[in-house]
């Protein structure tokens, strides 16, 4: 199966984010995958499927507000990385096809995560999404660690 990568020349900007992770990179590639609901998105609005090219969406909820967030998967290896593309409205991504690439390393104890996050459309957007990988990364370590 073909995938087609979405085209970022026009939208270099980008962020790194690294974490060391309590929880095994088993247990974290099945949140990404198949366990988005019990860490990050809203219950019961989550439709996806870890197959590559397969189209997901999930919402979360900030503020009293609903934000949809849509993508496919671009590459996924076991226990090892997840990359799929990442597009959310006005307070997000702008409506540009960014993409987020997960890769898993496991330690003595846990497991080295990299977060990159690509394409973005002005340094704002980055700046946003920068803030909140960090929160979202240390719930997903709690979540699934079951450790603060």
């Amino acid at each position: 199966m073909q995938v087609t990568m979405p085209d970022l020349s026009a939208r270099p900007i980008g962020l790194v984010v690294e974490r060391e992770m309590k929880s095994s990179s088993h247990d974290l590639f099945m949140a990404w995958t198949e366990q988005f609901d019990r860490w990050f998105a809203a219950p019961g609005t989550v439709l996806m499927r870890p197959v590559v090219n397969a189209p997901f969406f999930f919402e979360t909820h900030y503020d009293g507000k609903r934000h949809p967030h849509y993508g496919r998967f671009l590459r996924l290896e076991s226990d090892r990385l997840i990359e799929l593309t990442w597009v959310t409205g006005a307070a997000g991504t702008e409506g540009a096809e960014t993409v987020v690439t997960v890769e898993l390393d496991p330690t003595k104890h846990g497991t080295h995560l990299r977060l990159t996050h690509a394409g973005f459309p002005d340094e704002d957007a980055k700046s946003r999404h920068h803030q909140a990988w960090i929160k979202v990364l240390a719930n997903l370590d709690k979540a699934v660690s079951g450790r603060a």
